[in-house]
């Protein structure tokens, strides 16, 4: 916890903040005070340069930050404007993600299958709809570099479920030791990682093999979708399974599993998110020599690595 008054660096969302640049937020919070919260953030990633390699602000993220260190004195963020109701986004239930009758069958049956980048409008509402409704965690609004999927039927032209890919885990002990790589590595080239964080098929799907056959297609078309929105290609895939679920379709995707969390947060830093469920930690490497390739200290961690 940073006292009131301090000023020391800070570990967020993978970029570490010195003590000069803390000191620089509070100088501009403090100078810019009429400004609303969002242009504050925005000037504020201009100045520290805080931006993804496609050139655009991480706001959002600086936002997030801003809320924390206000929240741990380190200073007071100026008093919002009225701009509606705050807290979760409400997510409206409508006919199109009502529960079918059960459909069983074989994966032929059902492919070839289509993965559509959700941006916004209709199909947004019917992801956010079907998450909702049916995943076990619910819909949350994603922190950070994020890519959502409408899984398809082609040729029986209906949805069959949804994968959201987001930012990835802050630390876990089992896959940092599998890539073995330096605090300052993991720092620079976390975001080399994504975590595929929301899986849903809907549950009235009864079809062998067809959560494997997604996640070995969302393999192979995900890091060129990511390069397209965020200017880079990953390098590795994890997810984290809850114990309840026995990661059955990682596995058949040949997912490596590397052993369980120790029950943290996934952005628990300083070690005080105790008592959180245990969960099966999962990984894929998308190219050759993943490992050397995260602990490489020269190479910029928006190289678009050509893929063996």
């Amino acid at each position: 916890m940073v006292q009131r008054g301090q000023t020391v660096p800070v570990v967020f969302c993978g970029r570490r903040f010195a003590a000069a640049e803390i000191e620089l937020v509070r100088e501009v919070v403090s100078d810019f005070a009429s400004l609303s919260l969002t242009e504050i953030a925005r000037t504020i990633c201009e100045l520290l340069e805080w931006k993804r390699p496609n050139g655009r602000l991480k706001n959002h993220e600086c936002r997030l930050l801003l809320e924390k260190l206000s929240t741990e004195g380190v200073f007071s963020l100026p008093t919002l404007r009225p701009s509606g109701p705050r807290g979760p986004r409400a997510v409206t239930y409508t006919p199109n993600g009502e529960e079918h009758e059960p459909l069983t069958g074989s994966v032929s049956q059902f492919t070839p299958l289509s993965l559509t980048v959700v941006r916004s409008g209709p199909e947004s509402a019917l992801w956010n709809e079907l998450v909702e409704r049916y995943h076990y965690l619910g819909y949350r609004v994603p922190v950070g570099a994020n890519l959502r999927y409408l899984v398809r039927s082609v040729s029986a032209g209906q949805v069959l479920g949804c994968l959201l890919w987001s930012s990835p885990a802050w630390k876990i002990a089992a896959r940092d030791s599998w890539i073995g790589w330096t605090n300052e590595q993991r720092s620079r080239n976390l975001q080399l990682v994504v975590n595929n964080s929301r899986f849903l098929i809907l549950p009235w799907l009864r079809v062998r093999y067809l959560a494997s056959t997604i996640l070995s297609l969302c393999a192979r078309q995900l890091p060129a979708d990511w390069k397209r929105l965020y200017g880079y290609r990953p390098l590795l895939l994890e997810t984290l399974v809850d114990a309840q679920f026995r990661g059955t379709s990682y596995r058949a995707a040949n997912w490596i599993y590397l052993g369980e969390t120790r029950g943290r947060g996934r952005m628990d830093q300083h070690h005080e998110a105790h008592g959180r469920a245990v969960k099966c930690i999962y990984i894929y490497p998308l190219c050759r020599d993943v490992p050397r390739r995260l602990t490489q200290d020269s190479a910029p961690c928006w190289i678009p690595w050509e893929y063996a």
